[in-house]
């Protein structure tokens, strides 16, 4: 079939965006790209790019709706289509530009990574995957819009788009997006899920050479940040960033952070500093994970509520962005610092994941046991007799050999 069409608006003004870099961006299902993009193109995009934001079909400005089913892929082909014609405008038929989308943007963005991938510069992928959700889920989705119409998907929508907190903080910028999804035409909404569930390109992320910042939401439940992780890990030039307070529509939820991080992916600028609040967090996140694996980490955030959210990030940004980022110490020594604290407190459970974390950080069982050892002077033996137990069995859940000295288990066992 042809292409869909696509609509864009320029969101740069007339005067000499033609000199500037041009910059495509994508919506997510439900949004327009005015009130998507539009407060994080006044924070520092259109400054840096002529900037063009496209709607889906039946969407914003978009009231075209096709007869006939379309891939992503058809999408993609709808979004070129339009570029092509603005590439023309500004006599630069066929040149390359900069790409960055949200959740379903995201991935008309990797389909033309793959499809056209010397059309495409640098492309910063938010909040979306190499496949969004299960076919069943997009399903169940056409239905009730075929039944009820997008109306009926705003109260869940309020729940997943956004991060706790953001409707209170932004009331105007939660409205407008809401009303966005309320005013979508049933029809075109449905088609752009009958796509989202045949939508899969996990297999051949490896054909992607462009380099790519994949972005995700914390809180994030429609795509996790797995889902991002997979895409930074599996092109051939990824990098990953992770935003707090920030669930599954960053470009709205986050405008001046987003529009620092595509300023620094396209245009090699500086990213935010580290020492800011998000740079911290990120970072520490980053640690988090490494240190206490992806499956810990995700189980503690996505057991966040309104009540522990201020605590999960004040432990990110100040236990493993303050001071587990410091040169001062390796991980190696601070995994021997935080087990004997930790023996000395009797705090048998951060005690048994610290132990995992120390295995992660490359003790060995003669150190993990030492450390035991000497906590048995300075804490005392009931302390270190409840550790050596603690972390038998940790290493014996993990299958470590106790007989073997370089592998993280101790020899000894409880008296």
């Amino acid at each position: 079939m042809n292409p869909p069409a696509v609509t864009a608006a320029r969101l740069s003004g007339a005067a000499h965006r033609e000199q500037l870099p041009l910059l495509v961006l994508g919506p997510s299902l439900g949004t327009s790209a005015a009130t998507l993009w539009t407060a994080c193109a006044r924070a520092g995009l259109t400054e840096a790019f002529d900037v063009l934001a496209w709607d889906l079909p039946g969407h914003g400005y978009n009231h075209s709706v096709p007869d006939e089913p379309f891939t992503v892929a058809d999408l993609a082909a709808g979004v070129l289509r339009v570029v092509d014609d603005v590439l023309e405008q500004r006599g630069e038929v066929g040149a390359p530009f900069a790409y960055a989308g949200d959740s379903v943007g995201g991935a008309v963005g990797l389909q033309l990574l793959l499809d056209h991938p010397e059309r495409v510069t640098a492309a910063v992928l938010l909040c979306t995957g190499a496949r969004i959700g299960e076919p069943a889920m997009w399903e169940g989705r056409v239905g009730q819009v075929s039944v009820s119409g997008t109306a009926v998907m705003v109260a869940g929508s309020a729940e997943r788009w956004f991060a706790p907190g953001f409707l209170d903080r932004s009331p105007e910028a939660g409205s407008a997006l809401l009303h966005a999804l309320a005013e979508a035409d049933d029809r075109g909404y449905a088609l752009v899920c009958e796509a989202l569930a045949g939508f899969d390109v996990r297999a051949r992320l490896g054909e992607v050479t462009a380099p790519v910042l994949a972005v995700a939401g914390v809180h994030d439940v429609a795509t996790p940040p797995e889902r991002l992780r997979e895409i930074a890990e599996g092109v051939r030039d990824g990098r990953y960033v992770e935003l707090a307070d920030t669930a599954h529509l960053a470009p709205a939820e986050q405008p001046e952070r987003v529009a620092a991080l595509v300023r620094a992916h396209v245009l090699g600028e500086e990213p935010p500093a580290p020492e800011t609040d998000d740079g911290r967090y990120d970072a520490g996140m980053r640690v988090r994970r490494e240190v206490l694996g992806d499956a810990h980490v995700d189980r503690a955030t996505a057991a966040t509520t309104d009540l522990t959210a201020d605590f999960q990030r004040f432990i990110t940004e100040y236990a493993w962005g303050g001071v587990w980022t410091r040169p001062g110490l390796d991980r190696r020594s601070r995994s021997m610092i935080t087990l004997t604290a930790l023996i000395a407190r009797g705090h048998h459970e951060e005690l048994a994941m610290h132990v995992r974390a120390a295995i992660t950080n490359g003790l060995t069982v003669a150190e993990i046991r030492e450390v035991i050892l000497q906590s048995a002077i300075y804490c005392g033996v009931p302390d270190a007799n409840a550790a050596f137990r603690v972390a038998q069995q940790v290493l014996a859940e993990l299958g470590a050999d106790p007989t073997d000295p370089t592998d993280p288990s101790p020899t000894g066992g409880a008296r």
